[in-house]
C-alpha cells in the first residue's frame, strides 16, 4: 500500500497542515491500494501566497523563457509516461487502451502550447494605441478524476505560456496519479511557487481557491452543478473563470452514412473512458428507416468492445471509478427501464465474472425519446440511447434539445453535407466523420456545458488581460 503524506508548495514537497486521511481504492478489485493526507484551508492559503510571490517575477519572463520551460515539462513527463499510464489503469480503472491515448493527449498539451506561443503576439496595434496582453495573475486550477494528469498538463501548460502562476487542486481520488505527475513537474525545475499542488476536498481546498481574493482566475473541469457553485464563489471578487462542464453529446448518423463504419465509431464515442467522459456521444440519432439495421449492427459489433480488466490491452470498457459511481449508473439504467425505453444490450448488475469491481454492463437502449431523463441527463457511464428522427431538420432539433452543448458528432457519405449539419449544432466542438482531436482548436461548451475555451489561441487569451497604452 502506498502512502502520500506530502503536498507541493513553493518548490518543495511539504507536510500538509491538514490531517484528514483519504483511502484510495482500486476500482477493479475494490481493494485498498493507498492513502493520502489531505490539505486544509491553511495549506491552500500557503499555496496561494507562494504563487502570488512567484508571479511578480514569472509574469515578466520572455516568450523564449516560457517556451524553454514548456520543453522541459514535456521532456520530464515523457520520460515517465509508462508509469503514468500504469497508475491511471490501477487507481482510476481507465483501460490500457484509453490511458495510453490519454497520455499522448497529455504530452501534446505541452507541444501545442509551444506551437501556440511561438506564433502569438502579446502586443497589438489598435487605432493609435498599443494593446498589451498581460498575464492575469494567480490561477486556481480545479480538476476531476476522469483524466486527472491530462487536465493538470493542459491547464498548467497554458498558464506557463501566459506567464501565470498556479495553485492546483486535483481530485483526492487521483492522488497516486498526481504524485507521479508532481514529481515530474518538480524535476522540470520551474521557479519556486510557479506551480503548487494541494490534495484536498472540494468544499475545503476548492472552496478556498474559489473565494480567495488573491486568485485572479479559476480554470475548472467538472460537473455543471459544481461549476455553478464555483462561479457564485468567484463572483464575490470578480474572478475570471473558464468552466468546462457536463455534456450529453448527440451523434447524428445521416441517412446516407455507411453504418458499417459509423456504428463502431458511435459505440467507441459512447463508451470512451468507460463512459466517464463529458464528451461521450451518448445520444445516437438515426433515421427511422434505419433503426432495425442500427440495432442489428450494434448487437453484432458490441463484442468488439469487451468489458473487463483494464490492464488487458483488448479491454475496451473498464470499471466505474467508485462504488458510488457504479450505483449512480445502475440507478439510471433502472430509470431508463421505468421510463419505457427498451434494452437492446446490457442492463442491471455486474457483467458475469466481474462482481468484485465496479463494472457495469455496457448498455444500449432504443425506443428512447429525447424527453426521457436518460436522454437529457449526464449519466457518466457506458449507457447509450438510440433516438430516431424523420428528417435532417428534426435530427438537428433533437441534437440541440438539451441544456448542454459541449461536443457533437455527425456522419455522412457527403462530407459537405455533414459539415452543413454540423454548423447547425449548438456545441463547442463537432466531430465530422470520425473521432478526431485537435489540441490547437478551441475546446469548451455552449449553454450549461461551460463558459470560455481551452487550447490554442482562445485558451491562451483566457489567461491574459488586455491593457491599452494610449498616447
Amino acid at each position: 500500500m502506498k502512502t502520500i503524506d506530502k503536498i507541493y508548495i513553493n518548490g518543495e514537497f511539504v507536510k500538509p497542515k491538514g490531517n484528514q486521511v483519504f483511502d484510495l481504492i482500486n476500482p477493479t478489485t475494490n481493494q485498498l491500494i493507498g492513502q493520502v493526507t489531505l490539505g486544509n484551508k491553511q495549506d491552500a492559503q500557503d499555496a496561494i501566497a507562494a504563487a502570488k510571490e512567484a508571479f511578480k517575477t514569472f509574469s515578466q519572463t520572455t516568450k523564449a523563457e516560457r517556451i524553454d520551460y514548456l520543453k522541459r515539462l514535456h521532456e520530464v513527463v515523457s520520460r515517465r509516461k509508462d508509469e503514468l499510464i500504469d497508475v491511471m489503469v490501477e487507481e482510476y480503472g481507465g483501460t490500457y487502451q484509453f490511458s495510453k491515448m490519454s497520455m499522448e493527449f497529455t504530452l501534446s498539451s505541452f507541444t501545442s502550447a509551444i506551437a501556440t506561443l511561438e506564433k502569438f503576439d502579446f502586443t497589438k496595434k489598435m487605432g493609435f494605441s498599443e494593446v498589451q496582453l498581460v498575464p492575469l495573475g494567480v490561477v486556481g486550477i480545479i480538476i476531476p478524476w476522469n483524466a486527472s494528469n491530462g487536465f493538470i498538463a493542459g491547464k498548467l501548460a497554458t498558464a506557463v505560456a501566459a506567464g501565470c502562476t498556479v495553485v492546483i487542486k486535483p481530485s483526492e481520488m487521483s492522488a497516486l496519479q498526481t504524485q507521479i505527475m508532481t514529481e515530474c513537474l518538480h524535476e522540470a525545475g520551474l521557479p519556486a511557487g510557479v506551480f503548487n499542488i494541494v490534495n484536498g476536498l472540494g468544499d475545503v481546498v476548492g472552496a478556498e481557491i474559489s473565494s480567495h481574493p488573491d486568485i485572479a482566475k479559476i480554470s475548472f473541469t467538472g460537473s455543471s452543478n459544481v461549476g455553478k457553485i464555483i462561479a457564485r464563489e468567484a463572483s464575490a471578487t470578480l474572478k475570471r473563470y473558464t468552466l468546462e462542464l457536463g455534456g450529453k453529446s448527440p451523434n447524428i448518423l445521416l441517412e446516407d452514412a455507411d453504418f458499417t463504419k459509423a456504428i463502431p465509431t458511435a459505440i467507441a464515442a459512447a463508451f470512451m473512458n468507460n463512459g466517464q467522459a463529458c464528451v461521450a456521444g451518448t445520444r445516437l440519432l438515426v433515421p427511422e428507416s434505419r433503426l432495425e439495421e442500427t440495432k442489428e449492427l450494434i448487437q453484432a459489433m458490441l463484442p468488439l468492445f469487451p468489458v473487463g480488466n483494464p490492464k488487458e490491452e483488448t479491454t475496451a470498457v473498464g470499471p466505474m471509478v467508485s462504488k458510488k459511481q457504479y450505483e449512480r449508473v445502475q440507478n439510471y439504467i433502472q430509470l431508463g427501464i421505468e421510463e419505457g425505453a427498451t434494452l437492446l444490450a446490457g442492463g442491471l448488475g455486474h457483467p458475469e465474472g466481474l462482481e468484485n469491481g465496479n463494472f457495469v454492463k455496457p448498455t444500449v437502449f432504443y425506443n428512447v425519446n429525447n424527453k426521457m431523463r436518460i436522454a437529457q441527463e449526464e449519466i457518466f457511464g457506458p449507457v447509450l440511447s438510440i433516438i430516431t428522427y424523420k428528417d435532417e431538420a428534426e435530427a438537428v432539433d433533437i441534437a440541440n434539445d438539451t441544456i448542454y452543448g459541449l461536443q457533437a458528432y455527425v456522419s455522412s457519405a457527403d462530407n459537405e453535407r455533414a459539415r452543413r449539419v454540423a454548423s447547425q449544432i449548438n456545441a463547442g466542438r463537432v466531430l465530422v466523420n470520425g473521432l478526431n482531436h485537435d489540441p490547437e482548436a478551441p475546446f469548451g461548451g455552449f449553454k450549461q456545458s461551460g463558459i470560455g475555451r481551452e487550447f490554442g489561441v482562445y485558451g491562451l487569451e483566457a489567461y491574459l488581460e488586455p491593457k491599452a497604452l494610449i498616447g
